[in-house]
């Protein structure tokens, strides 16, 4: 009983320090049944998720094990690595937010239990997180979730290459950070939003999505929408989870136009019963929601009386085993929400009527036909994108090219909201003049030989997009290799050979490298036998000679010629031994 009273204790403990928020009165609460949660025109693969605290950890989960969902990228704040709590609400409380140096999440451990469960399928795979824009945010006094933990979800992220910003420099407690609304800085206390005039929503926004249009600081044009939950969990109050959660919709995105979304997750004590609609209005999101077609899903938690009196997010299993997994009952209503407001998507078609409309020695000028609903183009040159701004017409001049050389491009369009089309189908276009004179390789050398085979190697030319390999002045290669190698084989064994490369580019070659020899090895097998003198003499492996043995060939003295002295001998080629093992 006492180790149930201190396990209940310690329960309540990581409820009550863990935090998160919303923004609503009584009175306005009631005004409206929940709905159901519409679908938009919103780009899956624009889909994100950010978090505060339990919000942080639930935002950590939802990004690994969903990898192929969340492309866009996350946000965590105050939160730590995946799986941190491994299950415990001891580890949860200890390691994973009062870490010490000594006592602090497991990131090795944590790393191989990811992979295992990517092994398994039971999260997606991590090379997903490779290049995902993750953004970092931990405040020097945060007392709750202590910045060794973040400095763990640091390393945790980078482990897989993920493209991370980490933001731990600002002397905030433990809260959501705004420029414009909430308790001081320095201050822990509901709502646990805290004004340190820094824009954390508008920074984590553009991190993950890059250069976005500015934030609307006046009244908002959009609509807050509340939905009901039950349709994605079921008895959602017996799970952590409220009977109806919220979302932003900007005008735009009702309207139809192409739009993204971003999850963003309370934490412990924001929920509607805690904080009312200060989370879902006061936190800065919806500002850059409202002029950059972004609808933000703020989904809910709600106190129980079974292990979540707090209404924290299941990040250290108090509902669930399977919390951290894609099938974690919390994390399966969240994702299955975002693909309900993504079911309205409708992409673009690619641009069609791509053509080659003007050259130049140093520029090709490209047209296409434009597409309904685009915001702009882009324009891609050997599946590399060229234009640094999006082209707002339909034609473009890509310019600083070699006189006399080929280029393939596509085009792609646009969405006000980033996303973009399948690229069109690809043309071709040749620079007018004289292309220059490619450079020939240099170092030239003959790697590894066997009896039919010769290895070279060269160091790339400039301008190059292939090389050819000549063999006594005969070319060998059909086309050009890409590589900087190549394998000359079906050669005679114990046979020498001279060898040039030449650069290839649009159709030209340059002049031929230095020229390097090798020669092939001898086609024998090298046998060796241990005899009597007097048998290897009659095997006609050795030579009688004034009563001794020699090798043939070599004529090396074996000793005398009987069968009481015996000798190995080493057949290296045909007629010729050595005394000895092969070599």
């Amino acid at each position: 009983m006492t180790t149930i009273v201190r396990q209940s204790r310690i329960r309540n403990l990581v409820l009550i320090s863990l935090l998160a928020g919303c923004q609503h009165s009584a009175a306005t609460l009631a005004l409206a049944a929940p709905v159901p949660l519409p679908s938009y025109n919103i780009d899956p693969a624009q889909s994100s998720v950010s978090g505060l605290s339990s919000g942080g950890f639930m935002a950590v989960q939802l990004h690994v094990a969903y990898s192929a969902t969340f492309k866009a990228g996350a946000g965590v704040v105050a939160g730590g690595p995946f799986y941190c709590a491994q299950g415990s609400v001891v580890t949860a409380t200890g390691p994973c937010m009062a870490a010490t140096s000594v006592s602090k999440p497991a990131t090795a451990s944590l790393i191989t239990s990811t992979n295992s469960l990517a092994s398994q399928g039971a999260i997606d795979p991590t090379s997903n997180l490779s290049g995902s824009r993750v953004y970092l945010y931990s405040g020097t006094i945060d007392s709750t979730v202590k910045q060794l933990v973040m400095n763990e979800a640091n390393s945790y992220y980078q482990n897989y290459g993920a493209n991370i910003f980490y933001k731990n420099n600002l002397a905030s407690e433990h809260a959501m950070v705004t420029d414009y609304f909430g308790s001081a800085c320095s201050t822990k206390a509901s709502p646990y939003i805290n004004n340190c005039n820094f824009d954390l929503a508008g920074e984590i926004l553009q991190w993950i999505y890059g250069a976005l249009n500015p934030k609307n600081s006046a009244t908002l044009g959009g609509s807050f929408v509340e939905f009901n939950q039950a349709e994605f969990i079921a008895s959602p109050a017996t799970h952590g989870m409220a009977a109806s959660g919220w979302a932003y919709v900007p005008a735009s995105c009702g309207a139809g136009q192409q739009c993204k979304v971003h999850v963003a997750l309370h934490g412990c004590q924001q929920d509607t019963t805690k904080v009312q609609d200060k989370y879902y209005r006061n936190t800065g999101y919806n500002r850059w929601a409202d002029s950059n077609n972004i609808v933000i899903l703020y989904p809910q938690t709600a106190p129980s009386s079974s292990g979540n009196p707090n209404g924290c997010w299941d990040w250290w299993g108090y509902d669930d085993a399977n919390y951290a997994k894609k099938s974690g009952r919390q994390m399966v209503a969240i994702k299955a929400m975002v693909d309900r407001v993504t079911g309205g998507f409708v992409a673009l078609p690619a641009p069609s009527g791509l053509q080659v409309t003007g050259v130049s020695n140093s520029s090709i000028t490209l047209s296409w036909n434009g597409v309904t609903g685009a915001a702009g183009y882009d324009v891609y040159r050997g599946g590399a994108k060229v234009n640094a701004a999006l082209v707002g017409g339909t034609a473009y001049t890509d310019s600083g090219l070699v006189a006399g050389t080929s280029y393939s491009y596509t085009v792609k369009a646009v969405t006000s909201s980033g996303g973009a089309s399948a690229a069109s189908a690809a043309v071709s276009g040749t620079t007018s003049g004289s292309p220059p004179p490619l450079s020939s390789p240099t170092g030239l050398g003959v790697g590894a030989t066997t009896a039919s085979t010769v290895t070279l190697a060269w160091s790339a030319a400039s301008g190059a997009s292939g090389y050819h390999v000549y063999r006594n002045g005969g070319k060998i290669t059909a086309s050009p290799v890409g590589a900087t190698g190549y394998v000359d084989s079906g050669l005679a064994a114990s046979t020498s050979y001279s060898y040039t490369v030449t650069s290839y580019a649009g159709g030209n070659e340059s002049a031929p490298s230095a020229a390097v020899t090798a020669t092939t090895l001898s086609g024998f097998t090298c046998s060796a036998t241990l005899a009597s003198n007097y048998a290897h003499v009659a095997a006609g492996r050795a030579v009688a000679s004034g009563g001794y043995a020699l090798a043939k060939g070599s004529n090396q003295n074996m000793g005398l010629y009987n069968i009481f002295y015996s000798t190995t001998l080493a057949q290296t080629s045909a007629g010729y031994y050595v005394i000895g093992a092969c070599p």
